[in-house]
């Protein structure tokens, strides 16, 4: 696919939406089918990584990849309706937009229950990628040209340096500024309400954030 002159992919869980109300019903839903405790309440501040890394804390490995069928099977019963957008995240999307952009998601979750989220929330992303964790986020990041990804967590920002993308971070999930900082964000928001005021800094002179290294405005760049 030929790159697009502006191209900004999007993590979903706890960046474009609050997924643990959801999440949590979904996981009592499973526990109550298998008859198997588990803690919903603390998985649900575990959000990110793929589905069978948490499957795992609860179940055999040797069940894992069935269990992990039946939570996603459950799923679109249980946790679409409870999952709200988060702050910004509509505004963030429209900006990218109004900018003559294209606003992707990439994302771990599996990516049919990803589209009903978006779907049920009014979030108009024009692609959507599921099944894609940390560094294997850069596949669906190179193959749409992105040039900025913006996520919660850690593994996000390693896939963006791993797409050669500007790792733009919102401490708003599991992952607090300083472990954003750390793994080696670039740009540093407090949530999606700054995006827009962002990007049309980086529309303006996107060569301040170069994406393959430190930032050209340094510190500044970093919370900015």
């Amino acid at each position: 696919m030929a790159p697009h002159p502006l191209t900004v992919g999007f993590d979903l869980d706890m960046t474009l939406i609050d997924s643990r109300p959801g999440i949590k019903a979904a996981y009592e839903a499973l526990a109550a089918r298998t008859g198997t405790y588990i803690d919903a309440a603390a998985a649900v501040t575990r959000l990110g990584p793929p589905l069978e890394e948490e499957i795992r804390r609860w179940f055999p490995a040797e069940r894992v990849a069935e269990i992990s069928h039946v939570y996603r099977e459950l799923y679109p019963a249980h946790a679409v309706t409870g999952t709200l957008a988060m702050p910004g995240a509509r505004e963030a999307v429209e900006a990218v937009h109004a900018a003559g952009g294209r606003a992707v998601v990439v994302t771990a979750k599996y990516e049919p229950n990803a589209k009903l989220h978006l779907t049920h929330l009014g979030i108009a992303a024009d692609a959507v990628i599921g099944s894609l964790w940390a560094e294997a986020k850069a596949e669906a990041l190179r193959e749409h040209g992105a040039r900025v990804y913006v996520g919660d967590h850690t593994g996000d920002v390693r896939g963006a340096r791993t797409a050669g993308a500007l790792s733009v971070a919102v401490a708003t999930g599991p992952c607090d500024a300083g472990e954003l900082r750390a793994a080696g964000a670039q740009v540093l928001l407090d949530d999606l309400t700054d995006f827009p005021s962002w990007l049309d800094r980086y529309v303006a002179d996107p060569d301040r954030y170069p994406a393959g290294g430190a930032d050209g405005d340094g510190a500044r760049a970093a919370s900015a």
